[in-house]
């Protein structure tokens, strides 16, 4: 298994203690796996979401 590239999220803020990193790999052709882990606690829990599931979840964001 290679190491997933992780990079901040864009709605982490600098300003705040809530920081979330995502990494995305491919799962199998054509589709894609989205990773979200807490930038604080690398080796603690992490969501896996496929990306349809994943496109749901930041479709549904407001501000």
């Amino acid at each position: 298994m290679t190491a997933h590239a992780w990079f901040k999220s864009s709605y982490s803020s600098n300003e705040g203690p809530d920081c979330v990193e995502v990494a995305i790999s491919p799962a199998a052709p054509n589709t894609t796996t989205v990773h979200v882990r807490d930038s604080k606690d690398k080796d603690g829990a992490r969501l896996t979401f496929a990306d349809d599931a994943w496109s749901t979840f930041i479709g549904s964001y407001s501000a």
